[in-house]
């Protein structure tokens, strides 16, 4: 049998070794180690300020705290599975430096208001430290884009030929799709950085505390205003897992596209030998690693998402210990989106060599400027639906006489329409047809440039 622990005064006997290693969460929530340390620092400030302890004894706890803080970074604290959680552990090893009057720190005070404001503060800095990589992610999308505004790359719907794009354009996609991650994650740290501390268990306390001061202290915005609510929401934490696994959303399309890209088929990018390996016995590969593990680690991201959800859904209020259940998956999706993140920014840093010639000669070889030729007959005073079908037939019979639309005579082009003339072959070179899609939002290469000059004034600010 284990030592009896902090609360077990209550109990004859103490937990069964295996129960005790089954209910204990210090194997992962040491995790939140610094942060309940600042909470415990700022909770004894309060206690100090309202006269609830002496001026001394919080002078003397928050001492204590700092030395565990130095020697936690130093690793010369490392509790074991007896500690139970990082609070006991704490509290515990308080106790050993300050003595008696480490036991007065947790007054007014509940380890499930503690943990609460402890996810809260490891949540908020983890979200400054994404929307950082986001930023240097981005920055790298403009670094491309800006050198390839007048590069081509086919476009496709359903996997099919579309229309020709700028590659800068395409890029940029990635870019917008970032940015509203960065937006998404500053909405969530909203609902992050209110404090539930002073809460208690579930009804608040009956000693004088000003949850107002710990909250400004902690660098929160605003308090809960229901003890009941502060203590069992969990709202904040499955909305950013929400605002994670729309990021890994994101970088598992631009994953796809990679690997399509460097395949043989597409031939569209060469992977570095930086950030591409081998295979075991067929000596020519080169392996896409990066976008496919980051495309198999979105699932798992999900998962904790899915797993969250799960959990809350049929709990009563307040506190249950189900909730201990939220911190390993919600630490393993920080650890994954940032490490993601970091492997995609390095990729298209440096990892990616864009083959130009085979992009300038993908874009030439097909009907993608099938569009741009019921464009044409429009602009010319014939109805769309018709030019349309005119255009449908030609492609028709052009593929039956292995054409493509450039290598029709004028002859042939006036022979299917009056209103054709030389400009056609200028209409629906690929370049032109990039060029001339300068609505807002569109493929045009001045269009393209004005997107860059607003992304990047996004990032710079």
């Amino acid at each position: 049998m284990t030592e009896q622990q902090t609360w077990s005064q209550r109990f004859e006997s103490a937990l069964h070794p295996a129960i005790a290693r089954f209910n204990a969460s210090i194997t992962f929530d040491i995790e939140l180690i610094e942060y309940d340390l600042t909470g415990s620092v700022a909770h004894a400030k309060m206690l100090a300020k309202c006269g609830i302890i002496s001026p001394e004894e919080g002078e003397q706890l928050v001492a204590g705290l700092e030395q565990i803080r130095q020697e936690y970074q130093q690793g010369k604290f490392s509790p074991g599975i007896d500690a139970e959680d990082v609070h006991f552990a704490v509290e515990h090893r308080l106790v050993e430096i300050v003595g008696d009057v480490g036991k007065k720190l947790h007054t007014a005070r509940s380890r499930n208001d503690q943990v609460g404001t402890d996810t809260r503060l490891y949540l908020r800095d983890q979200i400054k430290q994404i929307q950082k990589q986001l930023r240097e992610f981005q920055s790298v999308i403009l670094d491309i884009a800006e050198k390839n505004v007048e590069t081509l790359i086919p476009g496709y719907t359903h996997l099919q030929r579309a229309q020709p794009l700028s590659l800068a354009h395409h890029l940029l996609a990635y870019f917008q799709m970032a940015q509203r991650d960065w937006e998404r994650l500053s909405d969530v740290c909203r609902r992050v950085n209110i404090s539930p501390l002073g809460c208690g268990a579930l009804a608040g306390t009956t000693f004088p505390i000003d949850r107002h001061y710990t909250a400004e202290l902690l660098q929160f915005d605003k308090i809960y205003a229901n003890s009941l609510d502060g203590v069992s929401d969990r709202d904040f934490a499955i909305e950013f897992l929400c605002a994670a696994s729309l990021v890994m959303v994101h970088l598992s399309r631009l994953s796809e596209e990679i690997i399509l890209w460097a395949s043989e088929e597409f031939g569209f990018v060469t992977l570095q030998d930086s950030c591409a390996t081998g295979s075991s016995i067929m000596p020519q590969k080169k392996n896409p690693d990066v976008p496919e593990l980051v495309r198999g680690k979105t699932g798992r991201v999900f998962g904790h998402l899915q797993a969250l959800l799960v959990i809350m859904k049929g709990l009563p209020l307040a506190y249950n210990k189900d909730l201990q259940e939220d911190k390993e998956g919600l630490f393993d999706t920080v650890n994954t989106v940032k490490a993601c993140l970091e492997a995609m920014t390095i990729l298209l840093r440096e990892g990616l060599k864009f083959r130009t010639q085979r992009l300038a000669q993908a874009v030439a070889e097909d009907f993608s400027n099938a569009t741009d030729v019921a464009d044409y007959l429009a602009a010319r005073g014939v109805p769309f639906r018709e030019a349309y079908n005119l255009v449908g037939k030609v492609v028709k019979t052009s593929i039956a006489a292995g054409k493509l639309l450039k290598d029709l005579t004028l002859e042939e082009w006036k022979q299917l329409h009056p209103a054709f003339a030389a400009d056609i072959y200028e209409a629906i070179s690929p370049q032109q047809v990039v060029a001339v899609r300068n609505s807002y939002g569109g493929t045009g290469f001045e269009q393209v440039r004005k997107e860059l000059l607003a992304a990047r004034a996004q990032v710079d600010s």
